[in-house]
């Protein structure tokens, strides 16, 4: 049986069928499908969202050493979180299979940075897989698993955002029961440092075996043509290859760490030129040439910034273009980034616009509050780092400094900086955007919530308990959508000559429970509207303009968050007279 499939949904199926009876990760898009899809349709795998990377990383780890197949994900900033136990894993090697998703992001649609991860495997002496389509990310998540018992090490499996959140058919097996390993205790494999060294030489040995393993195995494929062109290349790649040079020889690397220096050399004598095609770094290209081979074109041509596509492989090869997309020619309307309709996050950068302040930021939907109409963040970074770039400016000699942080990210990386800036005697000003969710990446629950990824009740922390536990005295918790009441609270710590901490909450309006239910929209009446323009300064989607210039408010877009009504100085925005389902 076949099915149409997510490349990240084939992955989850590929953890089911291989046996994997855990799965950890941290939402981070292009990978958050995963672990979501694993909780709402292959519960054998116990499946969780853990509070960061590196404890996702941990606990996976943990399983793995303890006899259990594992699956881990994450996005490629997400493994720089968990770095610390990806680079020592290696070492004492695993027990069950262990597959770690890195999901890479060329183009950085949803991201701060373009990393290639493949160096990070590399660095860690990690054998890493790269499928090419949907088909694949399912596949080779078993032979991931396989691989990693066969040769007791870690697998990294990498996607790109193309190839997660493509769409392709998928033959489906059953699921494999595996027996749990043995765990056996042993100092100098899994516990004391110093004996580590021992095992370095297994380390390279290893990697040594899987390089051999890599010059037959078939996730190396070669597609030989009666041709003077040939292409290596891996990932999502090979499909642009392969519609923009059908012609060419092809090396389709599967295994793309450790490389096979013998297929490599012989495949590039078989042809003239031989292009390599890969998306991001020049990581396979930085091999071949280090194996002294000279009649390879890769980087100077196809360039290291931003996603491939088939597009910008017929331009950089002067190839005839390929038909046109259906969206060329169509007049589509641009949208800038926006806080969704309802989002409390607007009173609160209305306030830090008007109060004038210096804002660090943080990783969120929340990052908008940089972009017009606020234009109220001022800097923004990596996860967690709103607090710590709010302390190094106010030693700078910045004052009345805030950082602002969600919820999520305050548990994910917020907690270590705000105890730190306590310790050190900072005056910080911290704003935690409490809206029970992780907004960003889909609005999946995380500790303070209430919820576990299966939408079953679980412990809720309290973020104002933790907050005071680590030697916060001043404490304000506001509704969010209570502009004058955020704006006073922020006014107070502002003057705190302390840190001070202010959590405005109100749930994230794309929550399940938050779209399917009852309101009340709001209304203009225009008998006592003066065009004052009030409202249109809440800066919400739903508040038009009609042809005579007044506001009206699109009631099935309305959340009736009553922001507007609160700004109205003539009390023309009222509550409509029937209730609406949105």
């Amino acid at each position: 049986m076949r099915e149409l499939l997510l490349g990240n949904q084939a992955i989850a199926r590929g953890a089911w069928e291989g046996g994997v009876k855990f799965a950890s990760g941290y939402p981070g898009t292009p990978s958050t499908e995963i672990i979501e899809t694993l909780a709402g349709r292959y519960p054998e795998t116990n499946p969780r969202w853990s509070a960061n990377e590196k404890v996702a990383f941990e606990e996976g780890m943990g399983a793995a050493i303890g006899g259990l197949r594992v699956l881990v994900t994450m996005k490629h900033v997400g493994l720089n979180v968990a770095a610390d136990a990806f680079m020592v894993f290696p070492y004492s090697g695993t027990n069950g299979g262990f597959v770690v998703i890195s999901a890479d992001d060329p183009g950085m649609h949803s991201s701060q940075n373009e990393q290639d991860n493949r160096y990070l495997a590399r660095m860690g002496k990690v054998p890493l897989l790269e499928p090419s389509d949907a088909q694949e990310c399912k596949d080779y998540v078993l032979l991931g698993l396989e691989l990693s018992e066969k040769f007791s090490s870690p697998v990294m499996l990498r996607t790109t955002t193309r190839l997660a959140h493509h769409k392709g058919l998928v033959e489906l097996g059953e699921r494999k029961e595996v027996e749990q390993a043995n765990f056996i205790p042993d100092p100098k494999r899994f516990s004391v440092p110093i004996y580590r060294k021992l095992r370095r030489p297994e380390v390279e040995q290893r990697l040594q075996d899987i390089r051999a393993l890599a010059e037959t195995s078939p996730l190396n494929r070669v597609e030989h043509a009666d041709t003077s062109i040939g292409v290596i290349t891996s990932g999502i790649s090979y499909q642009y290859v392969k519609e923009v040079l059908p012609e060419a020889g092809v090396l389709r690397l599967g295994i793309t760490f450790p490389l096979p220096p013998e297929l490599l050399s012989s495949f590039c004598a078989a042809y003239e030129t031989v292009y390599i095609v890969e998306e991001g770094e020049p990581f396979i290209e930085e091999y071949i040439r280090s194996l002294g081979i000279k009649n390879v074109i890769g980087k100077e041509l196809f360039g290291v910034i931003g996603e491939y596509s088939p597009g910008r492989l017929q331009e950089a090869l002067g190839k005839a273009k390929l038909p046109r997309p259906l969206t060329d020619g169509i007049n589509l309307v641009m949208r800038p980034p926006m806080l969704c309709i309802g989002c409390g996050h607007r009173t609160v950068f209305a306030a830090l616009r008007q109060l004038k302040v210096t804002v660090s930021g943080d990783i969120g939907c929340y990052t908008m509050g940089a972009l017009p109409p606020y234009e109220a963040e001022h800097t923004t970074f990596c996860m967690g780092a709103s607090i710590g770039t709010a302390v190094g400016l106010e030693k700078a000699g910045h004052e009345r400094v805030v950082a602002v942080i969600g919820d999520s990210t305050f548990i994910h990386a917020g907690i270590p900086p705000l105890i730190d800036a306590v310790y050190n005697g900072s005056q910080l000003t911290l704003v935690i955007l409490d809206n029970s969710a992780t907004g960003m990446t889909g609005s999946q629950p995380h500790p303070a919530s209430g919820k576990n990824v299966k939408g079953e009740p679980a412990p809720k922390l309290d973020l104002a308990e933790l907050v005071r536990a680590s030697g916060v005295q001043h404490v304000t918790i506001v509704d969010t959508w209570q502009r004058l009441d955020v704006f006073r609270a922020l006014r107070k710590a502002l003057a705190h000559k302390a840190p001070a901490v202010v959590i405005a909450q109100g749930p994230c309006q794309q929550l399940p429970e938050m779209k399917r239910r009852e309101i009340i929209p709001f209304l203009v009446e225009e008998e006592l509207c003066t065009k004052c323009e009030a409202c249109f300064k809440v800066w919400c989607p739903a508040i038009k303009r009609n042809q005579a210039g007044f506001p009206f408010i699109i009631a099935a877009d309305c959340t009736s968050c009553t922001v507007c009504a609160q700004v109205c100085p003539t009390e023309a925005i009222r509550l409509a007279d029937e209730t609406i389902v949105v």
